[in-house]
Formats: structure tokens, sequence, C-alpha cells
């Protein structure tokens, strides 16, 4: 029963990781590490409930009369999590850029650290 659902499992896994290291980090760069975990496993989650056991690509066939019905997996998730995937490369490069920026402004990249610096002026 655990190796049916084994995707969900490690959905689960890496949401919890993921929730947790950017709730319980103060540096930026981790903190982005975890968004990365946390948004690769809902492209796993998606990518999951796409599949349809004994489904086929949709590629129409001509069928035999009486023969069984062809089950056609839907491409519609697997597109939009390719889309998905090149939108969180793009993001986590800004959110990258972002942090470069802040250590460049701040001199550190520790969220606690530049609070105390904000409060100080």
């Amino acid at each position: 029963m655990f190796f049916d659902q084994f995707n969900y499992w490690i959905f689960i896994v890496l949401l919890m990781i993921g929730l947790y290291t950017v709730m319980s980090r103060t540096n930026l760069v981790k903190k982005m590490i975890g968004l990365s975990m946390f948004q690769t496993s809902v492209f796993l989650f998606y990518i999951s409930m796409g599949k349809i056991t004994g489904g086929t690509a949709p590629i129409v066939v001509e069928t035999a009369i009486g023969a069984p019905e062809t089950v056609y997996s839907n491409p519609l998730p697997h597109v939009l999590i390719l889309t998905a995937i090149v939108v969180g490369v793009a993001t986590t490069a800004l959110g990258l850029s972002l942090v470069v920026r802040i250590n460049e402004t701040f001199g550190t990249i520790n969220e606690d650290e530049i609070l105390e610096m904000e409060d100080d002026t």
C-alpha cells in the first residue's frame, strides 16, 4: 500500500521540508531553497494527479468494432507544469538576484540582522 501511494508521500515530505525551511530559517538563500522545494512538491503533486493508470497519449487511432475503448491521459496538467517550471526558474533567479542586492546594501543575508539595521535607522 505504501508503494502504491509513493508519489503522494514524497509530495508531503517535500512540502513539509520546504515549508519548515521557509518558516524557520533566517538566511535568505536558505529561504529561497525552501521555496524551491515547496514548489517542486506542488509540481510532483499535479503530475501525479494527471497520470491515469492504463492511459495512453491522446493520439486518436481507429479501433476495430467491438474492441475496448482506449483510455487517454489528459496532457493539460503536464503542459501546465512545464510552463510552471519555466516560471519557477525565472522567479528563483529573480529572488536570488534580490538576495545579492540585499547583501550589497546591508552587508548580510540574515533576516534578523537586516531587521535590526532597519530598526536602528
